[in-house]
Parts: structure tokens; C-alpha cells; sequence
């Protein structure tokens, strides 16, 4: 059988909440077409509100689409529901685990619902990739938010789907589980699964994916890998660390410029109208003694910003 090119396909897909008495009715999805190649690390951003967990959703069968298609694996989620169900992982935001079960006993409950057979299943695999063997016997409500949430990570692919859905996975995980997490994540994508995750870490966005769409008022306003993504912005930032700490940022003409807490500063200019010779001579120009210097570009955070709220000056390249 020959692997479909796209993990998710989404083409006009339209969610309309109908309204209410007390409440206006609300498009969450307008028209969105997008696509997730197989095998990559597929990063889905947008403030909240922006149309993500809606999209989620409805890939996951908890949500009627008002209009347009979605295929997952290649199963269009209408014509063949099982199918593309089957291929699907959903990790939610919300912990939801039956407190009096095991784990153990919560991922071959979950297998069976799967219809897993039971010399096939592999709990305590799983339960050893993400650190929960030793509280494979213990009651699901002793557990900390953290280790509920791997196990959540751990039910979601107990039938081995191809597609794998994180929706905020580390939220309220602290820094160390973070890690575990993420490189079993990056695991099961080198074995081939496809990864779709949301988060608001940025900085775990433009480590990990390959590709990242960013969501505002329902719609895709931008697609692109992540590497052309953080090119869009074209301004760099040039830390000047002067001579002697400054303690107060010297006026630039034609440049921002801000002065940060160890005394260093930072000069932001337009790299399709200046270049960094032209900084270096307006600080000079303004008397700061140049002991050592390094640039900075924008990162994903500034991307983000400027396309979700539709100022470009609104990102800052100047901070730490």
C-alpha cells in the first residue's frame, strides 16, 4: 500500500458556532486549507481563540465541521470516519484520566477500545519510554499533573498511530519532564510518526518543527518551514558592548536602540536599508568606545507577533 504524501489534509475546512441568546454566533474556521507532510514535526500556532483546539477537534471526531474536507492519512474524515479515527492520536489539553485505574490498567483498558489485540498491545513499553514504570500498579489520582499527563501522551498511542496530535503537552510540566517528553516525542518521529503539536513555549516550536503554520481569527495566516518563517523578518539587532557600561542608550539617528540591564547596547536596523558598518559608525559617531560586539537575529516569538498582531514593530529584536 502506497503512504499518502500528507499526514492532514485540510481543504475549506469551516467551523460555524451557532448563537445563542446571550452570545453572537462565532466563525472559528474560515476556509482553512492546510497541509502536514508525512513524517514531520508539524507546529500549529495562534494566541488563543485563534481556531487551533477547534481544528484539533474536529480531526478528532469531537467536532462537526460546518464545511470543507479533512483527510487524515490519506482517510477523508467523513467518507471513511473509522479509518482516519484509527490513524489519529489526540493528546488534549485537559487531563483526563480515570483516577481508579492503574496506568497499567488505563492504557490496556484504552488498547481494548482500540480493538488491539491482547499478545499485540504494548503497555509497559510505553510506560518505560515515558518514565512510568515504577508507578505502572499505582492509582492514576496519585499521580503528579506531570506524570498524567505522559500517561495521557502513552493512551493516545497505544494502537500505534501514524499521526500523533500534542495539543499544549507541556503545560504545567516542569522543566525536566519537559525534556523526557520531548524526546520521546522526537523518538516516535524518527521511527516515522508524524507529529502536530501546539504549544506556547515558542522556543520548543522553533526547536523541534519542521514546519509551522500560525493561526489567527481562524484562518492560516502563514504556512511555511521554520527556517523561511524566521527569515521574514528583516531586521537584526547588533549588541554593542562598549568600553565602559553605559547607563544611558546615546541617540542614534535612523536606528532604535535600547540599553540592557548589564549595560550593553542593542541597535536594531533594517537589513534591506542599512547594514552593520552603518551602526557601528553612528555609535562611534555618538562617542561609545567599541570593546566587543555580536548580532542577533529575530526569533519566532518576533514572527509571531507580528503576523498575529499585525504590526511588525510590535516584535522587539532588541531583547535578551
Amino acid at each position: 500500500m502506497r503512504l499518502p504524501d500528507y499526514a492532514i489534509e485540510a481543504e475549506g475546512l469551516t467551523k460555524l458556532y451557532p448563537g445563542t441568546r446571550t452570545s453572537p454566533e462565532k466563525l472559528a474556521l474560515k476556509a482553512v486549507d492546510l497541509k502536514v507532510a508525512r513524517g514531520s514535526i508539524f507546529g500549529l500556532l495562534g494566541p488563543n481563540g485563534a481556531g487551533k483546539s477547534t481544528f484539533i477537534n474536529i480531526l478528532a471526531g469531537l467536532t462537526r465541521k460546518t464545511g470543507g474536507k479533512a483527510r487524515i492519512w490519506g482517510a477523508d474524515i467523513d467518507e471513511h470516519p473509522r479509518m482516519a479515527r484509527a490513524s489519529i492520536g489526540v493528546v488534549p489539553q485537559e487531563l483526563a484520566a480515570d483516577v481508579f485505574f492503574t496506568p497499567r490498567e488505563a492504557l490496556e483498558v484504552q488498547a481494548g477500545l482500540y480493538g488491539v489485540p491482547r499478545d499485540l498491545r504494548q503497555s509497559d513499553a510505553l510506560l518505560a519510554a515515558l518514565g512510568l514504570t515504577d508507578k505502572a500498579n499505582a492509582y492514576v489520582r496519585q499521580l503528579s499533573g506531570g506524570m498524567k499527563r505522559r500517561l495521557m501522551v502513552a493512551k493516545a498511542m497505544v494502537h500505534q498511530p501514524p499521526v500523533l496530535i500534542l495539543d499544549e503537552p507541556t503545560a504545567g510540566v516542569d522543566v525536566e519532564l519537559r525534556r523526557q517528553l520531548w524526546a520521546f516525542v522526537q523518538q516516535l518521529n524518527a521511527q516515522g510518526v508524524t507529529i502536530m503539536l501546539t504549544t506556547h513555549y515558542l522556543e520548543e516550536a522553533e526547536a523541534l518543527c519542521d514546519t509551522i503554520a500560525i493561526v489567527n481569527r481562524g484562518e492560516v495566516v502563514a504556512c511555511e518551514p521554520t527556517r523561511t518563517l524566521l527569515q521574514r523578518m528583516d531586521s537584526r539587532a547588533v549588541v554593542i558592548v562598549p568600553m565602559t557600561p553605559l547607563t544611558a542608550a546615546p541617540a542614534l539617528e535612523g536606528f532604535d536602540r535600547a540599553l540592557r540591564p548589564d549595560g550593553r547596547l542593542a541597535v536594531t536596523y533594517k537589513t534591506g536599508q542599512s547594514s552593520v558598518e552603518a551602526v557601528l559608525a553612528a555609535v562611534r559617531q555618538a562617542g561609545v568606545a567599541i570593546r566587543d560586539l555580536s548580532t542577533e537575529d529575530p526569533d519566532l516569538e518576533d514572527v509571531f507577533l507580528a503576523l498575529t498582531y499585525g504590526d511588525p514593530d510590535a516584535a522587539d529584536p532588541t531583547k535578551d
